[in-house]
């Protein structure tokens, strides 16, 4: 299985400013990653611009309007302290988001049903003859932090959650089947976004469920900004665990062992969706957690191994956090290569 690599020229485009640690280069070194070996002989995708009706599934319509007026014709504006506009920072998130509904649409078109292969019939492939049950989204600018009527910690549009609306909003009701979907959200920092995107929907729509699991750090950003993110705030589709002060791998693991993976397990999902963050490596400057490089591809084989129990092998992966450029470089690649197996 090779996983298609999911890209966009604009995120090369959206401009932070001098110093700002969610910058192109991260994008930069990942696709120049993605042209050495065994990544050039994958498939690789340039994302579209996801429409205005799918992000208005996560976002508020004054909220996207607003964004549109403050995207600047020159120059840089600032949301807040952390959060910038330049020129193409509008486009370069409507591809984010682009990309991950991209993704949903091939992975889930890609499998077959289990009907189809007992009956030994095609297997369904990408125009790129790949059996392509799995995705990665290189884009920027990144998602977890954008709540429903505003931009926050370097994120303009939920680009997870607006994929996982998409993928139940076009497949619910199809005879894929997609009526269950998890989100598990690694980055160091918690997804008080996708948290809050993912209670509100669980509450209206308690028939297509989306799990919201998420390990970070505490007290690391947001906390403090906005709720969630509490374990005692947990319920039957929020999973919230705090990591422990520098958190090491062995902590990690046991974290994952004893509690993600049996309520992943448990709760059986139709789609695996990631968000990928990689600032709890030891070398990132944004947190003090010591995760190793190994840890990411750990963490990604057990994560796959629950995909192909429940979810017919169906995983999108979506790049989140990590701002020191070799360490990213390194995770990004445990973690692809765990995704290829």
């Amino acid at each position: 299985m090779k996983p298609t690599l999911y890209t966009s020229a604009l995120s090369h485009k959206h401009d932070t400013g001098a110093g700002h640690p969610e910058s192109s280069a991260r994008i930069a070194a990942l696709e120049d990653l993605f042209q050495t070996a065994p990544f050039k002989d994958w498939p690789q995708k340039t994302a579209h611009a996801a429409e205005l009706d799918t992000i208005l599934l996560a976002h508020d319509e004054d909220y996207i309007f607003n964004l549109q007026d403050k995207t600047p014709d020159q120059g840089l504006f600032y949301l807040d302290g952390d959060t910038v506009l330049s020129p193409a920072s509008y486009d370069a998130a409507l591809h984010a988001a682009g990309a991950v509904c991209d993704a949903v649409d091939d992975v889930i078109n890609s499998t077959t049903s289990l009907s189809q292969k007992k009956n030994k019939r095609p297997r369904a492939c990408t125009h790129d003859g790949f059996q392509n049950a799995r995705a990665f989204c290189a884009t920027r600018p990144p998602g977890h932090h954008a709540e429903p009527t505003h931009a926050l910690g370097f994120c303009l549009m939920n680009n997870i959650f607006i994929g996982a609306k998409h993928a139940l909003n076009q497949y619910a009701q199809s005879t894929h089947n997609i009526k269950k979907i998890a989100i598990i959200d690694f980055d160091v920092h918690h997804g008080n976004g996708t948290e809050t995107m993912c209670r509100a929907h669980n509450n209206a729509h308690p028939d297509t469920p989306i799990f919201y699991i998420s390990t970070h750090g505490h007290p690391l950003f947001p906390h403090g900004i906005h709720g969630g993110g509490d374990p005692a705030q947990n319920d039957d589709t929020t999973l919230n665990i705090h990591l422990p002060d520098k958190c090491t791998s062995a902590q990690f693991r046991n974290l994952y062992e004893g509690q993600v993976f049996p309520t992943l397990d448990a709760f059986a999902p139709d789609l695996l969706m990631l968000s990928a963050g990689f600032d709890a490596h030891k070398n990132d400057p944004l947190a003090s957690a010591a995760l190793e490089t190994a840890d990411y591809g750990w963490l990604t084989r057990h994560l796959c191994d629950i995909a192909t129990k429940h979810s017919k092998g169906r995983v999108v992966s979506v790049l989140e956090g990590g701002y020191d450029i070799p360490a990213l470089t390194d995770s990004v690649t445990a973690h692809l290569k765990e995704l290829a197996i």
